[in-house]
C-alpha cells in the first residue's frame, strides 16, 4: 500500500494498492478541509466514491441537479457518472472520502438506499451520522495498518452507511432471491476453473436464465457473465502476484485454453497484461532467517 501525506492540517490523502480482495476493495481514501470554492470535475471515476461533511457545505452537480449538501450530510458517485462537486466560498466543507468497490459494494449501497440517481445521504440522527463518519476517519487514520485491517473497517463503515441511514430499506424481501444468488455464487467459486456456462449456472440455481439473469444482477450489480469475468481475472491476478506459474498456466486455471484470449481478457478488466501486472505486483517470498 502506498500512502501520499499532504499538509495535516489541511489534507491527508492515502492510495490503496492491493488487489486481493474481491467482496470489498479500496482504492484511496482521505480527509480535507477546502478552501472557499474549492471544486473538482467534472470527472467520472471508476468506482464509487462517497464523501461526508463534517463541517461546512457545498454542491454536488449530477444528474443535471445541483443537491446541497450540508454537515452531517454525505453523497455518492457511482462509476461512469460525470459529476462536479463545490464547496461554499462562505462556510467551505470539511469532508472525509473513501473510493471503493466490490461484489458487496452494490448491495450495500441499495440497502443504504443511495445510488446515482438519488446521491444523497441522510443519517437518521446526528449520532448515526457522526458513526459514519467516524468509521471513515478511522480508515484515514490508520492508513499503515495492514490491507486486511483496513478492508475489515471497510466493511464496518459499509455497515454503519446501511444502519444508519434514514433511506434504509429492508432486506426481508431479498431473502428468497438471495438464496438463489448465493448458490450461483458458490457454485462460481467451486468451478470458475472450467469451462461452466450462464445456463449451467442458473441450472444450479434452479431457475430459468433469463430470470436468473435479472434476479442476479439486481443482487449483484452486473450480470453472471461479467461477475464470472471478474471473478476469474481476480483470481488470475492473485495467482500472478503469489506463484511464479506461467502466465500459460494461469490461464489454464481460470478455464482459458488459449494465452492470448487470456492476456487480452486480463487487460480489458485490470488495463495492463498480465505480464506487466507480474512486473508491479510479484511478492518475493520472505527471506530465510540465518542460524
Amino acid at each position: 500500500m502506498d500512502q501520499e501525506m499532504k499538509d495535516p492540517e489541511k489534507l491527508k490523502f492515502h492510495v490503496f494498492k492491493d488487489e486481493r480482495f474481491i467482496d470489498l476493495n479500496l482504492y484511496q481514501f482521505g480527509w480535507e478541509r477546502t478552501s472557499p470554492t474549492h471544486s473538482y470535475g467534472p470527472y467520472a471515476r471508476n468506482h464509487y466514491l462517497f464523501h461526508y461533511a463534517i463541517a461546512g457545505r457545498g454542491v454536488l452537480l449530477a444528474n443535471g441537479n445541483e443537491y446541497e449538501i450540508p454537515a452531517g450530510h454525505g453523497f455518492l458517485i457511482v462509476p461512469g457518472q460525470i459529476t462536479t462537486y463545490r464547496s461554499d466560498p462562505e462556510d467551505p466543507w470539511e469532508y472525509t472520502w473513501l473510493e471503493f468497490d466490490g461484489l458487496r459494494a452494490h448491495e450495500s449501497l441499495h440497502l443504504a438506499g443511495i445510488s446515482g440517481s438519488q446521491p444523497v445521504y441522510t443519517p437518521r440522527t446526528a449520532e448515526a451520522g457522526r458513526q459514519v463518519q467516524e468509521q471513515m476517519l478511522y480508515i484515514v487514520n490508520h492508513a499503515d495498518a495492514s490491507p486486511v485491517h483496513l478492508i475489515a473497517h471497510g466493511f464496518l463503515f459499509l455497515d454503519s452507511l446501511v444502519q444508519c441511514s434514514a433511506g434504509r430499506r429492508c432486506g426481508g424481501e431479498r431473502r428468497v432471491r438471495d438464496f438463489y444468488v448465493k448458490e450461483a455464487l458458490t457454485f462460481i467459486e467451486q468451478n470458475y476453473q472450467r469451462d461452466i456456462s450462464v445456463e449451467e449456472i442458473a441450472a444450479v440455481s434452479g431457475l430459468n436464465r433469463s430470470y436468473f439473469g435479472k434476479v442476479f444482477r439486481d443482487a449483484v450489480g452486473e450480470s453472471p457473465q461479467a461477475y464470472l469475468l471478474h471473478y476469474r481475472m481476480a483470481r488470475a491476478a492473485q495467482l500472478l502476484k503469489e506463484t511464479r506459474l506461467s502466465i500459460g498456466e494461469i490461464a489454464a486455471q481460470v478455464s482459458y485454453d488459449n494465452q492470448l484470449h487470456f492476456s487480452r481478457a486480463f487487460k480489458n478488466v485490470h488495463g495492463i497484461s498480465p505480464r506487466e501486472y507480474r512486473s508491479t505486483h510479484l511478492l518475493e517470498p520472505p527471506q530465510k532467517l540465518q542460524p
